[in-house]
């Protein structure tokens, strides 16, 4: 940024309340006011002539590497999203959906500007934002202010964000003892809302950071992450393809199985258990069991990994191929009006082939019923549609009954 601005930006800094940030030329000069408004700059490179008139001054310069005010994030292993093509797809997603359409563009620390996004704007407010600035999303105003205020809390500092009529977006932060004040200059807002400045009451759904015009990434913002950022992180470590393991957490009336893997719920749906019919995820696995797994997609927008069981297991279905020929006998299973299901393995959860009704034998004059035994041949295995079609006429003319396949 300009000098101007920086000069600017440490003035803000020295004041009472004042907007925080640390100010670096790419990891050779910093500046920032630490505790108590105190002003400290560093330098990586030799400046003994700095040195020595710091000295004169009466002032205290120490070594960078000693210094406790060298940036080291808390987290050293938190890594900072960047507001990259990945982020705009799962905000307008998230915006589409109604999930949250509020923004916060922080500059520096105490220092935030807010948006409100719609499916419309959503594009002219990101050309419009800040480089380097952090992004914040946060669920939308309230329409009812009472409500809103209501969550005002007994103490502390909150921010209050409200909208007017006419669109213009207003935010002051306050505590217990001037919140009469600012509801009172809310008289004309259609929406509001309260954010806690205590980022573990309640933090945004999602962070990033604007890169500069060159896509990198080059501001350092000490920010706690949210679940969804260490998400995102552990998003970025997965790929298509990739095996896991996991302990399964639950599984959904609608059949899907949750599996916790290193944090993260993936999810297997019903037909990637297992190559062979199942009734219910439970006829495979149950809540607790540790699984082995394939990630089939790692959707960074909606953030969502769905696995499958079978892709680890051999698939079945080149050895049922080679049966094509064979005569089974097995059990009706269902009766649909142009086909018959018949088991062709004596086991529960066998593969079933269908019988269309121009192969089933009306020679012998008896209604085929649920339960009934019939002996069918094998006459095509479809492996692209996982088929198996089979005939009782053919069965008979082939001249034997055959046994039952095992």
């Amino acid at each position: 940024m300009p000098i101007a601005v920086g000069l600017e930006l440490v003035r803000a800094m020295l004041r009472d309340n004042g907007a925080w940030c640390r100010l670096e030329t790419e990891g050779a000069f910093t500046v920032h006011v630490g505790w108590d408004q105190y002003l400290y700059i560093g330098s990586s490179r030799p400046c003994e002539a700095a040195l020595i008139h710091t000295r004169a001054l009466g002032l205290f310069p120490e070594r960078l590497d000693v210094s406790p005010y060298d940036f080291t994030p808390d987290d050293p292993l938190y890594e900072q999203r960047p507001a990259d093509t990945d982020f705009w797809a799962r905000l307008h997603w998230t915006v589409s959906s109604h999930r949250a359409t509020f923004l916060e563009e922080s500059s520096a620390a105490s220092a935030s500007s807010w948006h409100r996004l719609t499916r419309d704007n959503i594009e002219a407010v990101r050309s419009r934002l800040t480089p380097r600035a952090r992004l914040a999303v946060w669920p939308d105003l309230l329409t009812d202010i009472d409500t809103a205020m209501a969550s005002l809390p007994d103490e502390g500092l909150v921010e209050i964000i409200w909208e007017d009529a006419d669109g213009r977006i207003t935010s002051t932060v306050a505590d217990e003892t001037q919140f009469e004040a600012v509801t009172s200059q809310m008289a004309s807002a259609c929406a509001a809302g309260v954010v806690s400045l205590y980022t573990d009451e309640r933090p945004p759904l999602f962070t990033a950071v604007l890169p500069d015009s060159d896509g990198v990434l080059r501001a350092r913002w000490q920010t706690e992450p949210t679940p969804s950022d260490r998400d995102w992180a552990f998003l970025n470590t997965l790929r298509r393809g990739q095996i896991v393991t996991g302990t399964v957490t639950s599984i959904a009336s609608f059949g899907v199985t949750f599996v916790d893997i290193g944090g993260f719920t993936a999810m297997i749906n019903v037909p990637e258990l297992s190559w062979r019919p199942i009734n219910h995820p439970s006829d495979v696995v149950c809540v607790g069991q540790e699984v082995t797994a394939e990630v089939l997609d790692v959707d960074m927008i909606r953030e969502r990994v769905p696995l499958s069981l079978r892709a680890v297991q051999e698939d079945p279905w080149p050895q049922l191929a080679q049966r094509i020929g064979q005569v089974v006998t097995g059990p009706v299973t269902k009766i649909v009006p142009f086909c018959v299901f018949v088991r062709i393995e004596d086991r529960e959860g066998g593969f079933e082939g269908l019988v269309h009704t121009s192969e089933v034998d009306e020679v012998r004059g008896d209604a085929v019923e649920v339960g009934d035994a019939l002996a069918v041949k094998i006459i095509d295995v479809d492996l692209a549609r996982r088929r198996i079609a089979l005939s009782q006429v053919q069965a008979r003319t082939s001249g034997h009954e055959g046994d039952r396949d095992s």
